[in-house]
């Protein structure tokens, strides 16, 4: 029995969805959890400290580990938005959401689970010799805290959602041209927000820094975050490129042309 074309266009359209929802999803909640973790970009490329002046202070690209899946959630809810609108964005968006949340819950519940003691005495030491208390260092590790799993929540929300408005926005305006200045710019404004939103619920609300900290630290982190916007314009050129052989350029279109139109 031959399948219609419209079937097969369709089972094409329903696969790339979930293989995009898929990526936007384990990216986020990858950088959720490896978020604690705050390296050197300065010691990662072997130069010195930048020590640039913001705010009053001088300060190092001192980054969060979850830079590195961030900018694949960027790319990822770009691409969705323009091959199934603000409705798909929208919807893996909230769903997300709601996974980062089960995750805090249920890393919290692990964190208060008792430790079995030949675990922690097969792992009393570290590598130098020096005594180490593993189920110390796993809570420590894990538990987030309330104010940086509430800040995470409302900035990444606040995020996708004017990410969304902005790309749709700027779609209207540009029409099919211009897809690099829906992109970056939809990124560039939403992550401004994001940038200090994240830290000032997490360390200014709930924690003891001062707004000028805040601002100092949010910057830094916006201004890797603008760079990587830019950066990864060809790769979103090149994801349009295979995303079109794969559904056909014609059916791609007519996907593009609906999500512009969408309500």
């Amino acid at each position: 029995m031959t399948i219609p074309d419209n079937s097969v266009q369709e089972a094409k359209r329903q696969r790339l969805f979930l293989l995009l929802c898929g990526i936007f999803l384990t990216n986020a909640l990858i950088a959720e959890i490896i978020g604690g973790k705050i390296f050197s970009v300065e010691g990662l490329l072997g130069v010195p400290p930048a020590q640039l002046l913001i705010g009053g202070q001088k300060l190092d690209f001192n980054m969060t580990a979850g830079v590195v899946n961030w900018p694949v959630v960027f790319i990822t809810s770009d691409i969705i938005n323009e091959y199934f609108g603000t409705k798909g964005v929208k919807r893996i968006s909230f769903l997300t959401a709601g996974f980062i949340v089960y995750t805090f819950i249920t890393i919290f519940i692990a964190t208060k689970l008792p430790p079995a003691q030949f675990w922690l005495d097969i792992n009393n030491t570290d590598k130098e010799g020096h005594p180490f208390n593993i189920s110390e260092a796993f809570t420590r590790v894990f538990n987030q805290g309330l104010g940086i799993m509430i800040g995470s929540i409302v900035a990444f929300l606040l995020g996708q959602l004017l990410d969304v408005f902005v790309f749709s926005w700027l779609r209207r305006k540009t029409g099919s041209r211009f897809m690099w200045l829906r992109a970056t710019g939809s990124t560039l404004f939403s992550q401004l927000v994001d940038s200090f939103v994240v830290i000032t619920i997490a360390f200014y609300v709930f924690g003891n820094w001062d707004m000028k900290q805040v601002f100092s630290v949010g910057s830094i982190n916006y201004l890797y975050k603008g760079m990587v916007a830019v950066l990864l314009t060809p790769i979103l050129y090149l994801a349009h490129y295979f995303i079109d052989q794969y559904l056909g350029k014609e059916y791609a279109e007519e996907l593009s042309h609906k999500a512009m139109h969408e309500v």
